[in-house]
């Protein structure tokens, strides 16, 4: 019998889930809401889905929290914040054309990047541990996708499909820690010259650092250690806007500069 709501199958159950998620990404394809499960059912599924990417010859770069503010939670429709892994083939750089056919259903928002300079492994960290391991921060956009049909998803889903995560793009311009407050950091967003949002650190769980220590504590238990050079999305300052073909998204920070996202006109978007 088929697992029905609340209920996973254990092995070959996560197989089939993994497998599904393998298929969506390949063929750029939606599938059907999964069956229910616990939260760290997700996780055993977001973690074989990354390792074989990496055993494909993707490289692990960073990672990110997703779903961080009030906004986010309430366009989702869920409670809590979730993580996920960025792998070098999601990175584009800013101003230069991104093929839409890259993603599925895909939407963009603006985020504060840490990038570190010394290891981060919970549990135990604390916002000093913090403030000394990162090495500077930049002007971000996260392009967030789901392989979940119309983005229905649940927690499970989205979790065990990396956190929905699609692409990131940094902007230059670093910026010491001490150099600025996060908390106060203001933010605008527009899409195709038009404003389409404001919002400021304080939306990411009242600070974006406090982000990064929940994730560091939240994967240090797992054996993951959060490593020098990567980068961490510590989640949106907005809601999140579809984007497509032709679009260009510009995220301004107060403090920390800009960063632009250029997505190939229909016509260069072959792939």
């Amino acid at each position: 019998m088929p697992a029905g709501p609340g209920e996973f199958d254990g092995v070959e159950h996560l197989r089939e889930v993994v497998d599904s998620l393998v298929r969506a990404h390949e063929r750029r394809e939606p599938v059907e809401p999964f069956a229910g499960g616990t939260a760290e059912d997700a996780y055993r599924i977001q973690l074989e889905l990354v390792r074989r990417w990496v055993e494909a010859g993707d490289v692990v770069r960073g990672h990110k929290v997703g779903l961080a503010s009030a906004a986010m939670q309430r366009q989702m429709g869920v409670d809590q914040p979730d993580y996920g892994h960025l792998t070098a083939s999601m990175f584009h750089l800013e101003h230069q054309p991104i093929p839409a056919g890259l993603f599925l259903q895909p939407r963009i928002e603006p985020e504060i990047a840490f990038v570190l300079g010394a290891p981060l492994r919970g549990p135990g960290v604390t916002v000093a541990d913090v403030v000394r391991a990162v090495d500077f921060v930049l002007p971000a956009l996260e392009i967030v996708d789901s392989r979940i049909r119309d983005w229905r998803i649940s927690l499970f889903d989205t979790i065990a499909d990396n956190a929905s995560s699609g692409g990131v793009l940094l902007g230059s311009r670093p910026t010491a820690l001490a150099d600025v407050d996060l908390r106060l950091t203001g933010c605008t967003l527009h899409v195709n010259g038009t404003l389409a949002a404001t919002g400021a650190g304080g939306a990411v769980l009242g600070s974006p650092v406090n982000a990064l220590v929940w994730l560091a504590n939240t994967v240090g238990p797992l054996g993951v250690t959060l490593e020098p050079g990567h980068v961490v999305l510590p989640g949106s300052m907005t809601r999140a806007f579809p984007v497509g073909p032709g679009d260009t998204v510009v995220a301004t920070m107060a403090g920390l500069g800009s960063v632009t996202a250029v997505f190939a006109a229909e016509e260069d978007a072959c792939c």
